[in-house]
């Protein structure tokens, strides 16, 4: 199956300025793909390029099928967020989206309510845009963005001064789009956390270059992150796992052994490796940080963060 978005040599100068520098990279149909980088890394700069909001000069990107330079249907296929959602402030939540219907040909007025309705704004459906809140306008523009039901939503700093709980809502908000819609999602944020809590691969750009790409499960392993065992035969174990299709493991030493899977059922191992016999003293979830990893990958670039 062929990448939703292919990104290939593409450069960007302003004036002097090198924002980007020879980036390659592809995002796959389903991905939620976690883009890191510090403020004035290119994240944006890319996304304005992919969504034809800059001219591409350097480099193709080709997203559904079509390169950027002749996009005849894709921009119709996807949704975009980037930098201020882009709402009328004098018009109410559900006349913004009326309006982007009729921009995009939408006839079944349904739509608008059931899409007011995933975002979380029925209750301000009637209310003006320029009297929401923060979290309630990011609502309203990831809103924009879906009605049209695109395959590939492209989101920019979505959860910016969101508050915590906006930020879980947001979250949510998002695995459901991925999961119940299959939409794809290419998303940015200076909160690791939240982009290690979504995403299901990530790259990393520094000064414009496009520097690692990594899988969550690969993040996991280099991590350590994980169910973390300590049993009396890790060799017993090992083979119990494997018969139970649980993976994937490492074998760290005689005594454990860490699952890089954090979603794994603890009591259920617990009682399958005791009916074979295994003595468990401990099971521990450790989970790693993106946060240190992007530190430490920084490290070796020479770099430091802002963020």
């Amino acid at each position: 199956m062929k990448p939703i978005l292919e990104i290939n040599h593409v450069s960007k100068h302003f004036g002097q300025f090198q924002a980007l520098q020879d980036v390659s990279f592809n995002v796959n149909r389903g991905d939620i793909y976690g883009l890191i980088g510090e403020n004035g890394a290119g994240k944006t700069t890319l996304m304005r390029l992919i969504t034809h909001l800059s001219p591409l000069k350097e480099g193709t990107i080709t997203l559904l099928g079509e390169r950027s330079t002749h996009y005849k249907q894709a921009l119709k296929h996807i949704g975009a967020v980037i930098e201020t959602p882009a709402a009328f402030k004098k018009l109410t939540v559900r006349q913004n989206l009326k309006l982007t219907a009729i921009q995009h040909g939408i006839q079944d007025p349904g739509l608008i309510d059931q899409t007011i309705d995933f975002v979380g704004l029925s209750s301000k459906k009637n209310a003006k845009a320029g009297k929401l809140s923060l979290g309630q306008r990011q609502r309203l523009g990831l809103g924009l963005a879906l009605l049209p039901q695109p395959d590939f939503l492209i989101l920019d700093e979505p959860i910016n001064g969101l508050d915590p709980s906006g930020i879980i809502e947001f979250r949510q908000l998002l695995k459901r789009l991925n999961q119940e819609h299959n939409t794809t999602i290419l998303i940015s944020s200076h909160i690791l956390t939240e982009l290690y809590q979504v995403s299901t691969k990530f790259g990393f750009i520094y000064h414009g270059h496009f520097i690692k790409e990594v899988t969550k499960e690969e993040l996991d392993k280099e991590n350590q992150s994980g169910i973390l065992l300590d049993v009396d035969d890790t060799k017993t174990t090992a083979q119990l796992l494997d018969q139970n299709n649980i993976s994937p493991f490492t074998v760290l030493s005689d005594h454990q052994i860490i699952i890089h899977n954090l979603t794994i059922d603890t009591a259920n191992l617990n009682r399958i490796l005791v009916m074979n016999d295994v003595s468990v003293t401990n099971i521990t979830r450790q989970e790693g940080s993106l946060e240190q990893y992007y530190t430490n990958l920084l490290h070796h670039q020479g770099g430091h963060t802002n963020d």
